[in-house]
This record gives C-alpha cells, structure tokens and sequence, in this order.
C-alpha cells in the first residue's frame, strides 16, 4: 500500500503516540516559536544599529545594541538547544512505544502469518522502519514547523521595515513554492522505492545467511552472488533517483534565492542612491540576512518534508501489520489447570491453504497418562494434529478437547503451558544452556535443573561441556550436535511440567548415543502424563499404549503394534516391512 504525498488521516494517527508526552510535545512547539521569534529579531536589530548608531556614530548606542544583539542570539541558542533535544528525545520515546506494541502483536499472530511473510520483512518492519518514524519529528514536523513560523515571523518584520523590497521576495516566493511541490512528489514515489527495496534486500541477506551451508554444500555461491548484485542494484539505483532529484533541486532553489537577494539590493540601492528615505542601508543590510532567513527554510522544508514523507511511508508499512487482526489468534476466557490429559478430536478438518485439506475429518480419543504413537508418510497430517493441539492454527471445523472442554475456551498462555513440545528441529537462543533450559523463567532455580538433569540421565553429559550449564551454545545452538540439542529440549520440556508431552520426530537424526540417552529421557518424563510421539524409529514406539496410522489426512489404523503388525494387509505391516524391519535386523 503506497503512502499518499501527505496522508492527514495517517499523520494524525501517529500525533496520537504523543498523548503521554504531552508536555514535552507543548515544550516543542513554544521553543520552536521563540526560536523563530528570537532568530527574526537579529537582523532588525542590525538595522536599528546600522541606521540609528553607526551611520551617527554613536559609540554608546552602538555598544548597548551590540550587547542586546548578543543576549537575543543567547536566547535564540537556548531555545535551540532545547527544541532539537526534546523533539528527539520525544521521537525516540514514541519509536520505543511503538515497537512494544508492534512485538506485543507480531507475538500474538498465527502462525500462518509467519509462514506467509518473510522473516526479513518483518525485521525490516520492527527495525528500520520504526527508526524512520522516529525522523518525523525529530527531522520532519517540528522542524518544518519552527521554518514555517520562522517564515511567518521574518515575513512580518520585513513587511514592517520595508514594504516595497519585501513585494520583491514575496514575488519570488511562488516560483519557489512551486518547485518544491514539484520536487516533493518525485521524492515521495522515489522514497516508496527505497523502502522496498530495503525490504528486499534484508530479506534476501536474512534467508541466504541462515541458509548459508546449503548454499556452500551445493555449490551456489555464484549464483546467489548473482542473485544478490541484482538487488543490490536495483536498491542502489533507487537511492540514485533521490540523489538525482536533490542534486537538481538544490541548485535551482539557490539561484533563485541569489536571483532574488540580487534584485533587492539593486532595487533599494537605486533608491538609495535617489535619494529615497524609505530605504535605508539598514535594510539592504537585514535583507540580505532576512532573505536567507525565508528561503533557506522554505527549500530545507523540501529536504524535511522528505524526512517526513520516509516516515510516514514507514509508519503506513508498520501500521499494516499493527491492523492485521484476521491472523491475530482469539483468545479463550479460562485460565487451564494441569489438565488429567484426556484428548478428543472431534471431526476435525484443517487446511494450510484454502481448498486443500490436511486433515480429513479425524476423530481421535487419548486417555489420561497414556502414551500413544503417531505414523505415517511424510505429509499425512501427524505433525499438524500437534500443531492444532497447540493452537498454532485455527481447525476449519470440527472441535478439540482436553478433559472434556473445547480448547478454544482456554487462555493461550495457560493452555500452552500445560503441553510441552520437543520437535526434531530444536532451536536454541544464542545464551547458555542454563537460560535456554528456564528460558529466564525466574520460578526456575538451578538447583531443580540440575536435579531434573540428573533424574532423566543428562546432567553428565553437561558439564562435559566447557562452562557446564553456562556454556554458551551460541546462535540457535550451533555449538552443539543435533543430539545434544535434543537433550536440551528435553530437559527444557521436563522443567516446565507438562500436563500433556509431544516428542516430534524427536529421534530422527540423531546418533545412537545421543539416542539412548533420549530414551532414557524419554521413559522419565512419559511417566504419569498423556505424551503423543511422532517418530520414524521403532524404538520410539514400539512400547507405546496405541499407535495412530495416518495417510493422505486420515486415521487409516489404529491399535498396538502387536495388534497391527499381524495385518497381512494393513498399513502400519507395509511401513512396519519397509522402514522398521531393518532396525529389529
């Protein structure tokens, strides 16, 4: 969605962030004022000096206007200094306010949001962006109200002390005007370029990045550097365009401004040469200040309503995703208790994309404290049924429950505090193992990790490690093997005492050491609470209470393995032949 030259609707949205800084906000505006009064008043002093003590020769006179001179510029600096302070500093406190909010509700999406938009967008978004809001007032609405009033006041003076030089700038004014209203359109489609083009970029770097080892490992270097000089072209000609626009502006606005200054003083030198007493060298003096005074803001108010322009685009990109609310997820009224653990789907139906069902209506029944296994082909809908249990996404139709209750009425924080996940691919915060096992959970003591180590058979294998418990495994735990990741997870998982546990495909690749210590894990923490394995080992389920066979979105078998594998015909006896088989050789 592209920003409009000046989105008033928009604008006034964003003025709303300044309600709890409403006094530093008014403290903006009066020092913008008095710096405009302060900044007019120099030069009419100048002429006062010029014409009433320099041209008498009044040594006294023109001391004390000297000092007056220099007491104004004292204020005017004053009013400066605390007028860029404070509209800065209530930038940055309305970027921080902004940037909670957005977090907050990025925190609260499905995550069907975040399988459609790219991680590097979103980084953009919450970064970048956010910092360009923060310019519109620190280099956009205060400034280009300080110019504007700057203007008004200048203009008033001149009017007062000469009328006839002050028609000449006013003359000039228009063509001026005119340009910059020229010059701010073109700036404005070239910004929306660049933003995009940001956007591009981080998310191209994020993802090539993160994916770096199957670049190398296939041999894509070149290409991707191909790949990357393309867009990095296209976000260096973006910038190339705004150069281009403010190299041709610039110079005209100061021509103009030379062209204008020269017309005054050849205008009031002929008159003064003429004898005219309505013109004085004092006024040829200030106006060569005053002129300065009202052209130079009105062609900084082009390069400020630029800034503006950025952070408008910028916020219009941000408030995007703070209106998304078709992908927040509803949140229940009853806070969850440790659930006994009895699970019913009901019927449920789910698809990732419209049309395309994953889930073909299955109805599915766990007793409390029973352990059961999920199989099937890649694609049948095993790891789906968790992320439904989860609430990751919202079921089609059809109903969930735990202990006879919808998990729709249950509050998202205390529904997922109750199932614990370990998922094949565990991902682990760049801190120590110790704050990855808590997640800075304080009600979590060292002490209780440590003995939770112990109880499930890992706490050796961790102080193995250099720094024990406070090694640092460094960005998502590349430090460890995908096994000792494992082994983290699963203590991570015990230490918050689920009421419902799910091991998915969490022994698929990992070594057979790694494997046994798993299964020691496994058979501790499985103890007294409803836990549901998806696996591809044998091992993993053979000892289960039922196994759940899936194909293609439905529960095509269900029964223990010594119930299905006599199935001459059945499913779990064809995956049992083909993918067990070889593990009890």
């Amino acid at each position: 969605m592209q920003a409009k030259a000046f989105d008033t609707k928009l604008f006034k949205r964003i003025l709303k962030y300044t309600k709890p800084y409403k006094y530093r906000y008014h403290g903006v505006i009066l020092f913008a004022i008095s710096l405009s009064v302060f900044a007019a008043l120099r030069p009419y002093l100048l002429k006062k000096t010029v014409d009433e003590y320099i041209k008498p020769m009044d040594q006294h006179g023109l001391l004390l206007y000297v000092m007056l001179m220099g007491v104004v510029l004292m204020l005017e600096t004053f009013s400066q200094f605390y007028f860029v302070f404070w509209a800065n500093l209530l930038g940055q406190d309305i970027i921080k306010d902004i940037r909670i909010k957005l977090f907050q509700h990025m925190l609260g999406f499905r995550m069907k949001y975040f399988d459609n938009s790219p991680v590097g967008m979103l980084v953009t978004r919450s970064v970048s962006d956010i910092e360009q809001i923060a310019r519109i007032f620190s280099q956009g609405l205060f400034m280009i109200f300080s110019d504007l009033i700057k203007m008004v006041v200048v203009l008033f003076f001149m009017l007062y002390m000469n009328w006839r030089l002050t028609w000449i700038v006013i003359i000039a004014m228009p063509i001026l005007v005119y340009i910059t209203r020229i010059f701010q359109r073109k700036m404005q489609v070239a910004f929306e370029e660049v933003r995009t083009q940001v956007a591009n970029m981080n998310t191209f770097v994020q993802e090539r990045v993160t994916g770096m080892k199957i670049v190398q490992l296939f041999h894509r270097e070149e290409l991707e550097y191909e790949k990357f000089k393309e867009i990095n072209g296209k976000h260096n000609n973006a910038w190339i365009k705004t150069i281009f626009y403010n190299s041709i502006f610039f110079p005209i606005a100061d021509i103009i401004s030379s062209l204008t200054l020269a017309a005054v003083v050849l205008y009031g030198g002929f008159h003064i040469l003429d004898g005219d007493k309505f013109t004085t060298f004092g006024d040829l003096f200030s106006y060569t200040m005053f002129i300065g005074m009202l052209f130079n803001p009105l062609r900084q108010i082009a390069d400020k309503f630029n800034e503006m322009q950025m952070g408008m685009i910028a916020a219009n990109r941000v408030f995007d995703i703070l209106d998304s609310t078709i992908d927040v997820q509803r949140d229940g009224t009853t806070i969850a208790g440790h659930f006994d653990g009895n699970l019913k789907f009901e019927n449920v139906r789910f698809s990732y994309v419209d049309n395309e069902e994953v889930l073909k209506g299955i109805n599915l029944t766990v007793k409390s404290g029973e352990t059961i296994a999920i199989v099937g082909a890649t694609g049948a809908g095993k790891s789906t049924i968790i992320n439904l249990l989860n609430r990751f996404y919202e079921i089609n139709s059809g109903a969930i429950y735990i202990d006879d209750q919808n998990i729709n009425d249950f509050t998202l924080d205390s529904l997922r505090q109750q199932i614990a996940i370990v998922l094949q691919d565990v991902f682990l915060f760049a801190d120590t193992i110790y704050n990855n096992i808590t997640l800075n959970n304080p009600a979590i003591i060292r002490d209780a990790v440590i003995a939770a180590a112990k109880k499930i058979g890992i706490h050796k294998f961790i102080m193995s490690l250099p720094n024990g418990y406070d090694y640092d495994v460094k960005e998502r735990g590349v430090m460890l093997s995908s096994g000792q990741r494992q082994l983290i997870a699963f203590l991570r998982a015990y230490m918050s005492n689920p009421s419902i546990l799910i091991l998915d495909e969490a022994t698929s690749s990992i070594d057979t050491y790694s494997e046994e210590l798993i299964q020691k894990a496994t058979e501790t923490i499985t103890q007294n609470r409803t836990s549901i394995i998806i696996a591809h080992r044998l091992a993993t389920i053979i000892n289960t209470n039922k196994i759940i066979v899936m194909d293609k979105g439905h529960i095509v078998e269900e029964g223990t393995h010594q119930e299905l594998v006599i199935k001459t015909e059945g499913y779990y006896k064809k995956l049992y032949d083909s993918q067990f088989a070889t593990e009890v050789e």
